[in-house]
């Protein structure tokens, strides 16, 4: 007895449909809201580093990029409460936290890099164009050509 594979749903349907993704789209629509709002009683350069982690029993949890914009908000923090409270959104807000978390960075490779002079450049493909094992005719074509793009 095979089972049959359930037929295929558009992603907005599954969103309103199913319990715990609903829960979830809701949740994020909602975060959103309160970006929107908060974002509307920052200073401007403020908006890109400042976000809203979380909004629960009258606590605001804010996460900010660095040390120097979290300290910029806390002091600036009793006006932000005060603009905050007078929207209906924020109704109830007893106290606004500050939590730094710098931005997620790619890490870039760890490795030896090499800064070659135009001479060594074309040394190298000098010798690329009399190997004949193609491997390292083409490892040797590719270290010339990337320092090339470099300079």
């Amino acid at each position: 007895m095979a089972t049959r594979p359930l037929p295929a749903r558009a992603p907005a349907v599954l969103l309103r449909e199913a319990r715990p993704l609903k829960a979830l789209f809701n949740q994020a629509q909602r975060l959103a809201h309160l970006q929107k709002l908060l974002d509307s009683q920052l200073q401007p350069a403020a908006r890109e580093h400042c976000h809203i982690a979380s909004w629960r029993e009258g606590v605001l949890l804010l996460v900010v990029t660095d040390g120097h914009w979290a300290t910029r908000l806390r002091y600036q923090q009793k006006r932000l409460q005060r603009q905050l409270e007078s929207l209906d959104a924020f109704a109830g807000l007893t106290r606004i936290l500050f939590k730094v978390q710098p931005p997620v960075t790619q890490s870039r490779a760890a490795g030896h890099t090499v800064d070659l002079s135009s001479q060594a450049v074309e040394s190298i493909q000098a010798t690329a164009e009399g190997i004949s094992d193609p491997n390292l005719r083409a490892a040797l074509e590719r270290l010339a050509s990337n320092t090339r793009n470099k300079k």
